[in-house]
């Protein structure tokens, strides 16, 4: 069994100059494709950025962040029921997909799709950075790529070959923290702090913790990261936006 790949495997958030071809990138979305999807309907599509007036319009989508302008490529991937209801109108199907579980699957088909993509770009030698940002400002980046009716952005990569070679890796949780055997172990308190001790121990975060005035990293995440305010002002806007697009 090799896992060397995925332990090793860290996100790209700086990028050379070297450029990817439009039949590469069109191979390995190809490929992607193949990824497990609800009933073979593949409710996806991806719109490819490449031009720096457009990367320029999706930057204060995704709050400033660097990669946007500085990748070769923007990937957004779409939950899309658009093309799948056009077929079946076209093939005198009435759809019934104006609903959350369908949403549901579009979103695990899309979020299926965009990791099969990521993980092939990278044993490919590129580098790619999931930016969380997408759902926040779905409006906009749907604005900024006159995405239609029924097409909700839900992921973004940022792609290209990495400018530097050595790359940070990202602490993980241990995986007994993770597996839960025949029924789910509600943890204690004490098992809790050890789960995150080596996390809380690290040097970057203890940096966080003081560079944010905080007593701990939790804070860091529920005070300055995630904040309740922020989580709920954006949740509207999502929710909204899933309304103007007849999901829910």
């Amino acid at each position: 069994m090799n896992l060397k790949y995925f332990f090793n495997r860290a996100t790209v958030r700086e990028y050379s100059d070297r450029e990817i071809s439009e039949n590469t990138l069109t191979q390995m979305i190809d490929a992607a494709s193949h990824a497990p999807t609800t009933g073979g309907m593949q409710l996806y599509s991806v719109v490819v950025t490449r031009d720096n007036v457009m990367k320029n319009k999706l930057a204060p989508c995704h709050f400033g962040q660097p990669m946007v302008t500085n990748a070769p490529i923007v990937l957004t991937f779409c939950a899309d029921f658009n093309r799948f209801e056009a077929w079946c109108k076209a093939s005198c199907a009435q759809a019934g997909f104006n609903n959350l579980q369908s949403l549901m699957s579009a979103i695990l088909d899309v979020t299926i799709f965009a990791q099969q993509f990521n993980t092939i770009a990278e044993t490919n030698g590129m580098g790619c950075c999931y930016l969380g940002t997408t759902t926040y400002n779905a409006q906009e980046i749907a604005e900024a790529l006159s995405l239609p009716k029924r097409v909700v952005p839900i992921v973004t990569l940022t792609v290209g070959y990495p400018k530097h070679e050595e790359q940070i890796l990202t602490d993980r949780l241990p995986v007994e923290g993770i597996i839960h055997h025949e029924h789910y172990h509600e943890l204690t308190k004490s098992e809790v702090k050890q789960l995150y001790a080596a996390k809380e121990a690290l040097d970057v975060n203890k940096a966080f913790v003081r560079e944010n005035d905080k007593v701990t990293l939790a804070q860091v995440f529920t005070d300055v990261r995630y904040p309740q305010e922020s989580n709920e002002l954006f949740s509207k806007k999502f929710i909204n936006f899933l309304k103007e697009q007849r999901y829910i």
